[in-house]
């Protein structure tokens, strides 16, 4: 239905996350958080708006009775098609009321299911009609269950949301100023699952003009339409191609707002902002320049310090957690792709206050927060390089770090059993060994019981860590090691 996606974002390692090929796979990245990880939020919020908890059930008593059941949504679907259908073509007395009612008839069972009949609902003609009901000088409520219908549907298979082709000028068109704003939300949510299907959605909607109310959505401070906005911008932007979030991120006041959305105490809200930014960084470099000069980092680095323990932020039984892991994880993930990126990216964030509370977090956070910082300090050390080689160093950047006190974290990383943290630490172990001046590198690593992290691979089963590990023992640690002293 979406975009191919992973479980998780993985930044590359230090030895090939720099230079033209990082820029790359970041821009590869991007793409792979696709309409799945939001498919059950939207239809919960959606159902939460129907009215009665009751008009979510799914009977479970039997397969067959389930069956039954959605065999009998079926007919109800086709039936309440065949009625807007009717309620639209109606002019005389209370034609207004029965469109709204019919929308609504049919809105409730298309929100009513895990798995809605939205199939029924195309095969009886539903888009020409709804698409009828967004004309404008329709009142607002008539808009808003249109709208909400068509949300719906899209959040369906990919030619599902296909079906929604003819209907998305006038979905547009209602972000303006002159809609209220729960039409203009409804119909953001409504180009959000779409801009979600895929790169030709997005190609689209791009083409009619969707970014630029969707960013000024943004703009003012209303929570829910804010997060839609953003969401819907989140899937629009997502890559591969850069131009679109160069363009957002040069809208007039956008940059502001981001800032003031993410110093704001409701975590959702956060959250969506801050997958625009993550995407931003990924993607377009004028976007992290101006970024990274706004004042974000501090932000970021807060947020990843004061998000140390999860139960504090959200009860384990709230459905929200994920989005306090991804609140977590998406200001690792905006710094690493800072890190990553130019000489000058590097410098800012070298020579910003949150280097020092990157440090601090790096000897002292949990494991997961630990890990997602050292890939940025790891990446402020070597500066873009083409090709698949050994990163140049930048040894201003390497002795500034080591000297304050980060190897024993990258060494407590080499340690650990998870694969990726340990190739991390060992990459850092090795820019250490070959960068540090006067061959410092070797006693630093040496007093830090690097040898004896290094040497646990000496038979373990990765190759790849194995072959890392032994290479630079038997480099800088070799028979002749300490022989001149």
């Amino acid at each position: 239905m979406a975009d191919d996606s992973l479980n998780h974002h993985k930044r590359d390692p230090i030895k090939s996350s720099v230079g033209n090929v990082a820029a790359q796979r970041r821009r590869q990245n991007a793409v792979t958080v696709g309409k799945e990880r939001r498919e059950s939020l939207v239809r919960a919020k959606r159902l939460c708006r129907v009215g009665t908890s009751a008009d979510g059930e799914v009977s479970s008593d039997s397969d067959m009775m389930v069956d039954e059941e959605q065999s009998i949504l079926e007919m109800q679907t086709s039936s309440a098609v065949e009625e807007l259908k009717s309620a639209v073509a109606y002019q005389g007395k209370g034609a207004m009321q029965k469109r709204v009612n019919a929308l609504r008839e049919l809105r409730r069972l298309l929100s009513r299911f895990e798995f809605p009949p939205i199939e029924t609902a195309l095969k009886a003609g539903a888009i020409p009609v709804l698409v009828q009901c967004l004309a404008f000088g329709s009142p607002d409520e008539q808009l808003l269950e249109a709208a909400w219908c068509l949300t719906n549907i899209a959040a369906g298979k990919q030619e599902e949301t296909k079906a929604l082709l003819p209907a998305l000028p006038l979905l547009i068109a209602h972000l303006g100023e002159k809609s209220s704003s729960p039409v203009a939300e409804q119909c953001a949510w409504a180009l959000g699952n779409v801009a979600g299907e895929g790169e030709e959605f997005r190609n689209v909607l791009l083409s009619q003009g969707a970014l630029p109310p969707l960013a000024r959505m943004m703009l003012p401070n209303k929570g829910s339409t804010v997060r839609t906005a953003a969401w819907a911008l989140s899937n629009l932007i997502k890559g591969p191609d850069p131009k679109p979030a160069t363009e957002l991120i040069k809208v007039d006041g956008l940059l502001d707002a981001i800032l003031r959305h993410l110093k704001r105490a409701d975590e959702e809200l956060t959250t969506e902002v801050a997958w625009v930014v993550v995407y931003l960084s990924a993607l377009s470099n004028v976007a992290t320049s101006l970024l990274v000069k706004s004042g974000v980092l501090q932000l970021l680095v807060e947020r990843l310090a004061t998000s140390n323990s999860l139960q504090l932020l959200i009860p384990l039984s709230s459905p929200d957690l994920s989005a306090a892991l991804l609140s977590r994880q998406e200001a690792a993930w905006v710094l690493s792709n800072i890190a990553a990126g130019s000489v000058e990216h590097k410098q800012l964030i070298h020579s910003s206050e949150a280097l020092a509370l990157l440090l601090h977090l790096l000897s002292t956070s949990p494991f997961d927060i630990k890990k997602e910082v050292a890939y940025v300090l790891g990446n402020l050390c070597v500066s873009p390089t083409k090709g698949e080689g050994k990163p140049k160093l930048i040894q201003e950047h390497l002795v500034s770090l080591v000297g304050r006190g980060c190897l024993s974290g990258f060494i407590d990383l080499v340690r650990s059993a998870d694969i990726e943290a340990a190739r991390l630490g060992l990459q850092f172990m090795e820019l250490v060994l070959r960068g540090m001046p006067n061959d410092e590198g070797t006693k630093l690593v040496e007093r830090e019981d690097g040898i004896d992290a290094m040497e646990r691979f000496q038979f373990h089963e990765n190759e790849d860590l194995r072959n890392m590990a032994n290479g630079l023992v038997d480099k800088y640690f070799g028979e002749d090691y300490g022989l001149d002293e």
